[in-house]
């Protein structure tokens, strides 16, 4: 069993082939993928795909490359739909300093309310970090994020890092870049990372994993991430795949 914890299936990339993509999961193994919701149009379709299949579920937040075009309407949005019974987490949120669309105390601000609107729901959060390490780990420290606990999606920072989020109730989930051939540091963190406090994940339609990179990635497509760590690790996949699996049905709390 598998399970992808951050999927983008809600993507205009899927719109002509969902239905194959979704069979080629399951025919994988992958037997629960998270849909995640960054914005009004992918939350909404997060949210169909999760009342249209039993094992997709949904998380919905505000990416923070959009944070200038958050309104406190579509805050309490997010606030309403988190009590949906399959919504599992809020998020993504963070801080992306790559991008320049959003400045940045709009997005420390709107990364604060989105975590103050967790504890208030009592749902985890799941983090987008683009070089704004320092910052995110600061946030999370003054807002007292380890109340909720979450994930860092698509983590590949050092190991410093990693065990301080760790410590912060955190989970390090890992994608395609812990494949590619020149990822030293990612490889090399996550053969650290403790086994209770790892997830995988694919973040298709991006990031894809060795050997399909540069193509469009799909949840099939995890297992390269997991065949991987597993590797890194020196234990079996099948270890790997029921350990990362019981790790994602405890932290969104499914079956």
């Amino acid at each position: 069993m598998l399970i992808d914890t951050h999927a983008h299936l809600n993507a205009i990339q899927y719109q002509e082939d969902l239905e194959e993509v979704i069979e080629r999961a399951l025919s994988e193994g992958v037997e629960r993928i998270v849909v995640v919701g960054f914005d009004r149009e992918t939350i909404t379709r997060a949210i169909e795909l999760a009342d249209q299949y039993e094992f997709i579920y949904a998380t919905i937040g505000w990416h923070p490359v959009d944070a200038i075009d958050m309104t406190d309407e579509d805050l309490t949005w997010i606030e309403e739909l988190s009590a949906h019974p399959k919504v599992v987490a809020l998020g993504e949120m963070g801080l992306d300093y790559h991008w320049d669309k959003s400045p940045k105390d709009i997005q420390k601000e709107v990364f604060r309310k989105q975590i103050a609107l967790a504890k208030k729901v009592r749902l985890p959060i799941i983090i987008h970090n683009r070089e704004a390490t320092a910052d995110i780990i600061e946030i999370l420290q003054e807002e007292n994020a380890s109340e909720v606990g979450g994930i860092m999606h698509c983590f590949t920072g050092s190991i410093e890092v990693a065990k301080q989020c760790i410590d912060m109730n955190f989970y390090i989930s890992f994608g395609g870049p812990v494949t590619f051939k020149n990822a030293k540091k990612p490889k090399e963190v996550a053969a650290e990372i403790p086994l209770d406090r790892l997830l995988i994940e694919t973040d298709c339609p991006y990031l894809t994993p060795h050997p399909f990179r540069g193509k469009r990635n799909e949840p099939s497509y995890v297992k390269y991430v997991a065949e991987q760590i597993a590797e890194l690790k020196g234990v079996s996949f099948e270890e790997i795949a029921q350990k990362t699996s019981d790790n994602a049905m405890r932290f969104f709390g499914i079956k």
